[in-house]
């Protein structure tokens, strides 16, 4: 899911979008193609974008009028999982730069070698992501994702290292 069909904008067939995408530029630029609401729904495909007061407004090819935007209100926009790409965009080191699949599964390891867990899930929330890791013993930890406390990821080798502050949590 990369956006949700708000309400429209104006006469000429422009709808709102309710972006849930950290790279809105790439996914919605014009030529971009969502499935239909339906197997038998044409996809829509962006005829134009733009910024308006901090919203981003769409027009799909052949809707020209309100009334034909209004009948899309709500519809989810998805994209295929082999068009999602690399997280990285632009002048980006993709070696900075995860989606949270690529993050889920790896082993987690202190920077002495110590075995922590295995990430279950990335928890996004207004202060930055936390690592979820399932620990041997059944507990589960929020580790923060931040790159102090996580130098290093190495997604092909599929671990990631913690340099964990004292009283995070107990690992004895």
């Amino acid at each position: 899911m990369v956006g949700r069909i708000g309400r429209p904008h104006g006469v000429r067939g422009e709808v709102t979008i309710d972006v849930r995408t950290d790279l809105p530029d790439r996914r919605f630029a014009p030529g971009s193609s969502f499935p239909g609401h339906t197997p038998a729904a044409a996809p829509l495909v962006v005829a134009g974008a733009r910024w308006h007061a901090g919203r981003l407004l769409l027009r799909f090819r052949g809707v020209g009028d309100r009334s034909a935007a209004e009948a899309l209100r709500g519809q989810i926009l998805t994209i295929a999982p082999s068009a999602v790409g690399a997280a990285a965009d632009g002048d980006d080191d993709p070696d900075d730069f995860w989606w949270d699949r690529d993050l889920v599964g790896l082993r987690v390891s202190t920077v002495a070698g110590m075995d922590v867990g295995v990430v279950v899930d990335v928890v996004h929330t207004p202060a930055g992501e936390l690592l979820a890791v399932d620990r041997a013993d059944g507990r589960e930890v929020l580790i923060p994702f931040v790159r102090e406390i996580v130098p290093r990821v190495d997604v092909l080798d599929g671990r990631l290292v913690v340099d964990l502050p004292p009283g995070l949590f107990d690992l004895e």
